[in-house]
């Protein structure tokens, strides 16, 4: 089972995100699970999203997991929460941040030895869709550095969950979501 944890605060989009990528994932034929924790629900409040996806049905309906990716959408909670609780030796960290990965691990000394990328997933959507929800670019660095899916079947699947949405918006999310496939490192 793949299991991935999302850091993040109320309104940066993590579980927007985390139900897009369910809503993807399902359309394998896999099963996929996309939750999230937080306590009061207040805009800015940290707050914690999940996946699960298996092969099989997902019977485990509990949030605590070994993740296989970490994803962090607000680089404050690089330091303010235990992004690591419960890792894998081989648990993979995409961390949205303006510094270079060894100015992060320099400033987060707990990251050291540990498989991280960085990419700035919070000026990607300043750029492309003109507002702070990093969600769409976290999921093409995602992309990136999990080879779950090529960039354009990710696309193509994520222009169908975001139809709800004016071509303008969903335009803007394709052009985050290539930026930050392309620039994570």
């Amino acid at each position: 089972m793949l299991e991935i944890r999302w850091h993040s605060r109320a309104g940066q989009g993590a579980v927007t995100g985390a139900k897009g990528l369910g809503d993807v994932v399902a359309r394998t034929g896999k099963y996929v699970q996309a939750f999230a924790f937080y306590g009061s629900a207040k805009r800015g409040a940290a707050m914690t999203a999940y996946n699960r996806i298996d092969d099989e049905y997902i019977f485990n309906h509990q949030k605590f997991m070994h993740p296989d990716y970490v994803l962090v959408i607000d680089p404050a909670l690089t330091y303010t929460a235990d992004i690591t609780a419960n890792e894998k030796e081989s648990t993979k960290y995409i961390i949205t941040t303006h510094l270079s990965k060894e100015e992060l691990i320099e400033s987060q000394p707990k990251l050291k030895g540990r498989d991280v990328h960085v990419v700035d997933c919070m000026q990607i959507s300043l750029d492309t869709i003109g507002r702070a929800i990093p969600n769409t670019p976290m999921l093409g660095a995602l992309m990136k550095v999990s080879g779950m899916f090529d960039l354009d079947y990710f696309q193509n699947a994520m222009k169908s969950v975001l139809s709800k949405f004016p071509q303008k918006i969903i335009d803007a999310n394709m052009a985050a979501i290539e930026r930050a496939y392309n620039s994570v490192k």
